[in-house]
């Protein structure tokens, strides 16, 4: 993987905290997991990422960034795309979580050319081609940046300190790089999700009484 600096420098902002996309708002279920004690200290955060990453969540979203990616500029592919990955949310707040995070994505890359306001990792699948970033490096750099925003989330909700919190991360690292490996070869075909816990959380979340993230 080869990454010229003035791309390395595109990838890094588009994926940093301060990008306004509003990820810090969302728990992508997270929170719901807490109240129920599925997730309440760091062995069973990086439990439940571990499974987002290899059967859920992120592996879907790595596919359709792939995907964007190679289609590049296939107006009438890429818009078939998009509908696919609002689709395939499992819930109205995973598909608003995806969506939002998208639009808001899209309008702040505005000094880049901007990008379709549509799936977050489509959006970025497309912006990334446009500026000659590899989609191997976009991948990587995705599923690092949905991790951490799930570990922060969770530093928050548990709450978990945040020395737990980068533990969490550099334990999470051979998984993140397992994850974006495996998407090298799979296509649409390969979409889906097997974890169930983790959708059934995006779920329940809409009616729980006492939240303090949208997602």
């Amino acid at each position: 993987m080869i990454i010229e600096p003035p791309a390395l420098l595109n990838l890094l902002a588009w994926l940093s905290p301060a990008f306004p996309t509003g990820a810090y708002a969302y728990s992508h279920g997270l929170e719901w997991a807490v109240e129920a004690g599925d997730v309440h200290d760091g062995a069973s955060l990086e439990a439940w990422l571990t499974a987002v990453l290899d059967q859920g969540s992120a592996r879907g979203d790595a596919i359709l960034l792939r995907a964007a990616h190679r289609e590049g500029e296939n107006p009438a592919r890429l818009a078939e795309l998009a509908e696919l990955a609002a689709a395939l949310a499992p819930a109205s707040e995973r598909r608003a979580e995806t969506l939002a995070q998208g639009a808001a994505f899209a309008a702040a890359a505005a000094p880049w050319g901007g990008s379709a306001p549509v799936a977050l990792p489509v959006s970025l699948g497309m912006l990334a081609a446009r500026h000659g970033i590899p989609e191997d490096a976009a991948t990587l750099a995705y599923l690092q940046a949905f991790i951490a925003n799930l570990i922060s989330a969770a530093v928050r909700l548990v709450p978990l300190g945040q020395s737990t919190g980068q533990a969490v991360l550099a334990a999470l690292g051979p998984a993140i790089l397992a994850t974006a490996g495996a998407t090298e070869s799979a296509g649409l075909a390969d979409l889906g999700s097997s974890c169930l816990r983790a959708d059934i959380a995006a779920m329940r979340h809409e009616t729980q009484y006492t939240r303090l993230f949208r997602s």
